[in-house]
């Protein structure tokens, strides 16, 4: 008995001593974790449009990659299983980016679009190829070039039988002329009120219209036209026979008008059949599978929410609701095959997910959950199932595919793997305070990586932009950044965000700087309550647009932070509501535009209390932001200098109001990094930061 005893208490000891050396081990190899880094951008591959064949058995979807050495992102079409039975693979090797992958509807084929040259050594001089209609057989052989439009392709969409595209393309008066280009006036010349927009730059005269491309032989055929309007969204009724599209054809589309509507017109050209009935937007048509309706979003008054109504396809009758008691921002409409309901994506309390409309009941049901964002659907009816695109807090997009319930959901790709590997990842927690209204208002505490017990944490406050817009649980990079960097976050959907239903969204009128602020600012002290271990003392606040302006506004009525970053901020209402891109587009939220509510404007005008400021504050901008112009940005670093402040501004060549989303990859890198300097300089009192420029 005595020397069975000592075996096993040899056992024992073996046991004990491999349970501390894993345990060790795993300890190890969590010290070996990191937290991330602005630079890890360089690294990331980032997936979109997931598209499902005919058949049910395979996802093509579009990964683009940071060329850091070039300064472009790279994007080309992979290919993965439906089943998950292989993994992703790379299909198109073009240098070219290739992206919006579409099946022949026989699935033997996958459209996409890219800019390959013509010719493997252009000549000097020549323009650079524009985006075209390409056809890779999936049985093996070269992508052929469908189409040959002089201003290239922006969005098609195959015909139900296969034979034909429908293309968005630009045309206009100045592709007709055949004078010599460098004896051409180089000077703008514009007769409406809409002549920027921010993502495109100064508009020429090209507008977009529709064309039939026939695919075997890329012949194409225009079947819309005008030089005051744009038309978009075409969609192919079931039997082929028809376009839906939309479009502002009031002849106001550059001057104020938001009165997009409804068409439909036979895909060989003609006249038009108006659908839609309402003086506001309306958009997004969907033919239902037997061809008799016609679903769309519109908005009877202004910045209502939209709703979803039908229409007769064939025209001439009053549209009625689909849906009874709808309060979120449906996008991506899509119809059921067997046309009893409907499907769309948005936005709802920080997360993004897909919804079903019953058509017989008119009621609205949640189809997927969870803290995550769910978003670019892509339905097989045939074989019930459905993919789609998840990202959460501490994930970018991977495709995912399930049940049209969302049911038996299965992950089909993994990328970033290997990265996220050697990363830790902060936390981040949900929490609801009082608005000023005393509404239920969401708030978020990031805490910083390797957070202890006991030890007080900096606090940085961002605010988002809108403010027509909302924070969650998606993926942002640069708060993760923040705690890895050791500083707690606070983030909330304040009244003006989207998600919270019209009253919510709408809550903002006439409180830019006043029940909005006091939102932001309740939630923030209510953080601090909650968790004492965020030092109070030693706080900064950011954001970027109406975040912006929200941080130019806080700065002016407290003096609580101790450093601000301000990007694409609004200082002043005066100027910006004359120069920006979408003229007098403050009217709604205001009652009126600058000249019927001057003192009203100027006294929400952060500019206004410049005198009051004394954080030290960063002021990031970029020199193609029409949305909100450079001068705002040097108006408020002008003020805050003449004042005394301690203020740099940088300006950021080539980019437009997106640099944080979509940016050339070293400035949205760099953002980062002015932003952390910025911080540690006066929030961590680091008297040697080195600002980015210097290393």
């Amino acid at each position: 008995m005595k020397g069975k005893y000592s075996i096993l208490l040899r056992k024992a000891r073996t046991l004990a001593g491999l349970s501390l050396f894993i345990f060790a081990a795993a300890i190890s190899g969590l010290a070996q974790l990191r937290g991330i880094t602005p630079e890890d951008y360089f690294s990331f591959e980032f997936v979109s449009d997931p598209n499902i064949s005919p058949d049910g058995k395979m996802v093509a979807f579009v990964v683009a990659k940071v060329d850091k050495a070039q300064n472009r992102r790279m994007s080309a079409i992979w290919m993965v299983p439906a089943d998950g039975s292989s993994r992703p693979w790379q299909f198109t090797t073009s240098p070219q980016n290739s992206t919006s992958p579409r099946w022949s509807p026989d699935g033997r084929s996958l459209a996409f679009l890219s800019s390959r040259p013509d010719t493997a050594s252009p000549t000097s001089g020549t323009p650079p190829p524009t985006a075209q209609v390409y056809v890779l057989p999936m049985n093996g052989g070269e992508a052929r070039k469908v189409t040959n439009l002089k201003n290239g392709v922006s969005l098609f969409r195959w015909s139900p039988d296969g034979s034909k595209m429908v293309v968005v393309s630009r045309l206009g008066p100045s592709d007709a002329k055949t004078s010599d280009p460098k004896d051409r006036s180089d000077v703008r010349h514009y007769k409406n009120m809409d002549y920027k927009f921010n993502d495109s730059g100064w508009f020429d005269d090209r507008r977009t219209h529709l064309w039939i491309v026939d695919a075997p032989s890329g012949n194409a055929k225009q079947i819309t036209e005008g030089d005051d309007w744009n038309d978009s969204d075409p969609q192919w009724s079931p039997d082929g026979t028809r376009i839906a599209f939309v479009s502002n054809r009031t002849g106001k589309e550059f001057d104020e008008d938001r009165n997009t509507d409804v068409w439909t017109i036979s895909a060989n050209g003609g006249p038009l059949t108006k659908i839609s009935d309402h003086d506001e937007a309306d958009g997004q048509p969907r033919w239902s599978p037997d061809g008799k309706w016609i679903a769309f979003t519109g908005e009877i008054h202004e910045r209502d929410h939209p709703k979803i109504f039908l229409a007769p396809s064939a025209g001439g009758a009053p549209s009625t609701l689909a849906a009874n008691n709808l309060d979120l921002i449906p996008g991506a409409l899509e119809w059921s095959a067997d046309g009893k309901s409907l499907y769309f994506e948005t936005g709802v309390k920080g997360e993004l997910h897909l919804f079903r409309v019953d058509l017989a009941s008119k009621s609205v049901n949640q189809v997927t959950s969870g803290p995550r964002a769910v978003r670019n659907v892509d339905f097989n009816f045939g074989t019930g199932r459905m993919v789609y695109m998840v990202n959460d807090f501490k994930h970018l997009d991977d495709v995912y595919t399930a049940d049209l319930n969302g049911k038996s959901e299965r992950k089909l790709t993994n990328f970033n793997e290997a990265l996220w590997k050697q990363i830790q990842f902060a936390d981040v927690g949900r929490f609801t305070y009082k608005s000023a209204d005393n509404w239920d208002v969401d708030g978020f505490v990031v805490k910083p990586i390797d957070w202890q017990p006991g030890k007080k944490y900096p606090v940085l406050l961002n605010i988002h932009g809108g403010p027509a817009g909302q924070y969650g649980v998606d993926w942002y990079h640069e708060f993760q950044v923040y705690a890895a960097k050791g500083y707690a976050v606070v983030f909330t959907n304040p009244r003006g965000s989207t998600g919270y239903g019209q009253k919510f969204e709408r809550g903002i009128v006439g409180e830019w700087g006043g029940k909005d602020f006091q939102d932001i600012m309740n939630g923030l002290d209510a953080a601090l309550k909650a968790n004492p271990w965020m030092d109070g003392d030693r706080m900064g606040v950011t954001g970027g647009s109406y975040g912006g302006y929200m941080t130019n506004w806080i700065l002016g009525h407290t003096n609580r932070f101790k450093a601000a970053v301000t990007l694409r901020s609004l200082s002043n209402f005066i100027s910006d509501d004359g120069t920006r891109d979408g003229a007098y587009g403050h009217s709604p939220d205001f009652g009126g535009d600058i000249f019927q509510k001057y003192d009203l404007f100027w006294e929400r005008s952060p500019l206004k209390y410049a005198q009051n400021v004394k954080t030290p504050t960063l002021i990031l901008h970029s020199d193609n932001d029409y949305r909100v112009p450079i001068e705002q940005g040097e108006q408020w670093f002008r003020a805050l200098k003449h004042f005394g402040v301690t203020t740099e501004i940088v300006f950021f060549p080539r980019e437009n109001h997106n640099l944080t989303r979509t940016g050339e990859p070293k400035h949205l890198v760099e953002s980062l990094n002015w932003q952390l300097y910025w911080f540690d300089r006066f929030v961590n009192g680091n008297a040697n930061a080195v600002p980015p420029d210097a290393k």
